[in-house]
């Protein structure tokens, strides 16, 4: 008797927690819902508890619900970043920092965190961080030209000298750089900036392929044909 009230009695418990972990996981896609997932099952939940209080600026309360978030799901960046800025806004500025700082180290790619990053560099003086943060946004396929050419603007002006040169260094240290580079550099940087870090690059050991760079040339060339050559020959392909 006592082992069927057991059995019974666990089954049920089975049941209520597979029921909660459903419930949170769908929340995932219906935010809706988030509020009604029971407190020991939130996950994803907690992730929407989080966003909803730092939107209706609840401070306090989007520090403590971010830093549940981040307790639960310590891995993924974002969860990170969300405890940065409510941190941020709580006044705690030092560990808002240090929040921003990890969660860099794990979403190297987390296209938030690193704007972020490349502006505390920046504001820092620290060129070769702000080049590396913009990097990380360079190669990321969904990344808008418009976003990264105002970026550039501001990191590759006349007088950043190591930014440019750590730049160079990155698109010289690796082929996969090359066709990436190639694509994108004439679409966001000036024409100086552009004839600049690829003559760097060069110099640094970047060998592009020829064929590859024909468009990335023609491109600029339809606009200067006097820039194109001199683009070319920077690419080491006149």
């Amino acid at each position: 008797m006592i082992a069927r009230v057991l059995w019974v009695a666990f089954i049920l418990v089975l049941t209520a927690t597979t029921a909660g972990f459903q419930l949170d996981r769908q929340s995932r896609y219906v935010p809706t819902i988030a509020s009604s997932v029971p407190e020991p099952f939130k996950a994803f939940a907690q992730y929407h508890a989080t966003t909803d209080a730092l939107l209706a600026e609840q401070d306090t309360l989007a520090l403590q619900e971010a830093r549940e978030l981040v307790a639960r799901r310590p891995m993924p960046a974002e969860h990170l970043r969300l405890l940065s800025i409510a941190e941020y806004r709580a006044e705690e500025p030092e560990s808002s920092v240090y929040s921003i700082q990890l969660a860099a180290r794990r979403g190297w790619r987390d296209r938030p965190t690193q704007r972020t990053m490349l502006e505390l560099a920046l504001t820092a003086g620290d060129e070769p961080e702000a080049a590396r943060r913009y990097a990380a946004l360079f190669v990321r396929r969904s990344e808008e030209e418009g976003e990264l050419r105002r970026l550039a603007e501001n990191l590759f002006g006349p007088d950043r000298e190591d930014a440019r040169s750590t730049f160079a260094e990155i698109v010289s240290g690796a082929e996969r750089w090359h066709r990436i580079y190639l694509r994108k550099a004439p679409a966001v940087f000036s024409t100086e900036v552009l004839l600049d870090i690829t003559q760097r690059a060069q110099a640094s050991g970047a060998r592009f392929d020829c064929k590859l760079a024909e468009q990335s040339v023609k491109r600029v060339s339809q606009g200067d044909a006097d820039f194109g050559k001199a683009y070319a020959e920077a690419l080491g392909c006149l």
